[in-house]
């Protein structure tokens, strides 16, 4: 696999992102950069973070040491609700940047919709279309918005967010929020794409990875269960950011462009939703509990 072989996405700005990214949700900062070193190892080119990670210079440093030209590598990260409002978003980018070892972000995004303080998140916003005009950021988005918070958003500021990540998997779907993004041209890039975040949860389905549907669809193809489920997502057309610490499935959930799943494939991954939520409920996101102080670089 070369790098020339990885699908790009075109933004709605224009700005073209690699359809395949590697996440580093939960990565300690100590585990970062050689998880980080191995995924740009196997030839990722697109690297989601985060202030709230808390491991935004473990993959500064990574791509220090990997060698690649900067340009060569896509970086995303997220603004936390903490450094909601206008001048303390701005900062908040000055922050990341610094950790990042970095003067350019491609893709700038607000973690989360801060319904109860919605004036703090359209101030972040309007920071985040400041930093594009500055040329500091090449594109921004949000993650985490329903179709009304997009409809606020759009209300009150000038420019569409390129990106929604969201979590999506086949357990999840959110089909209202695909189709809101779709309808007002945003990219669905899905987080817990896999469906990691469903492996600790009760009841009858504990494990996307163990399912019959998608496991039968990977027996089917030659691929394990994870390839099956990013394929899904590629092949909808969505920006997929799986995470994984250990080399060898770093490398695996990279292996997904040399096979095609059929329209009845992805109909029954379709259908597998369970419309069960397994990250916070975006309503519930308030400063009073999710706040978090994003220290400087």
């Amino acid at each position: 696999m070369t790098t020339h072989e990885i699908p790009f996405l075109t933004l709605n700005n224009g700005v073209e992102l690699p359809a395949l990214g590697y996440g580093v949700f939960q990565t300690p900062p100590d585990e970062t950069v050689p998880a980080v070193e191995a995924a740009l190892e196997a030839g990722y080119r697109h690297i989601d973070t985060a202030a709230a990670y808390g491991n935004e210079a473990g993959v500064g440093e990574a791509l220090r040491r990997s060698g690649l030209d900067r340009d060569d590598v896509f970086l995303e990260t997220k603004v936390w609700i903490s450094d909601y409002g206008f001048d303390a978003t701005r900062h908040a980018f000055d922050k990341s940047a610094a950790k990042l070892g970095v003067e350019t972000i491609d893709l700038l995004i607000l973690h989360q919709a801060l319904p109860s303080r919605f004036d703090l998140t359209i101030e972040a916003y309007r920071a985040l279309e400041t930093l594009v005009a500055d040329g500091k950021v090449r594109a921004i988005g949000v993650s985490n918005f329903m179709p009304d918070h997009l409809d606020r958003l759009l209300e009150s500021t000038a420019t569409v967010p390129a990106v929604n990540q969201v979590e999506v998997h086949p357990y999840f779907r959110q089909p209202d929020v695909l189709a809101a993004n779709e309808r007002n041209g945003i990219l669905t890039q899905a987080w817990s794409p896999i469906g990691g975040i469903t492996f600790y949860r009760d009841g009858e389905h504990t494990s996307t990875l163990k399912d019959p549907t998608i496991v039968a669809i990977a027996e089917e193809h030659g691929k394990s269960a994870a390839q099956v489920m990013l394929r899904w997502h590629l092949q909808q057309g969505r920006s997929a950011i799986p995470k994984s610490v250990t080399p060898h499935r770093i490398a695996e959930n990279f292996d997904v462009f040399d096979f095609e799943l059929t329209v009845a494939e992805l109909a029954a991954i379709d259908a597998l939703d369970t419309g069960v939520r397994g990250g916070p409920e975006p309503e519930d996101v308030t400063l009073e509990s999710f706040g978090r102080d994003i220290p400087e670089a």
